[in-house]
């Protein structure tokens, strides 16, 4: 896993990974790593899309949500059809809001 020198990485509390990752594919996100300190023990998730990436994890202490990410996507309308989500004409973008199996809210936008 290649890192830019800054960037910025949301980290997102979920209950159950293998819940949370065919909804985060929905939004064209792969899993990148997974990292469990030993058997049995909460699983920390990389997830990536072109070079965007967000942490899932299932360690209580990290992120007690529900959080909010902002995503920048070419297409908000394919997004939104998938996810019968009705899209908003803003002066800064079209988007729309979602929330994921455990209540995080995903804002997704294309620019005007």
């Amino acid at each position: 896993m290649s890192r830019p020198e800054v960037a910025a990485v949301p980290i997102l509390r979920v209950a159950d990974v293998d819940v949370s990752l065919p909804w985060w594919a929905r939004l064209g996100f792969v899993e990148e790593f997974r990292h469990v300190f030993e058997s049995g023990f909460p699983r920390f998730v990389g997830i990536v899309r072109d070079g965007c990436r967000v942490y899932l994890s299932e360690h209580t202490g990290d992120a007690p949500g529900p959080s909010l990410v902002y995503l920048w996507v070419p297409d908000v309308d394919a997004i939104a059809a998938d996810l019968g989500a009705e899209v908003e004409d803003n002066p800064w973008a079209r988007d729309c809001e979602v929330a994921d199996p455990d209540g995080n809210r995903v804002r997704v936008a294309t620019a005007p």
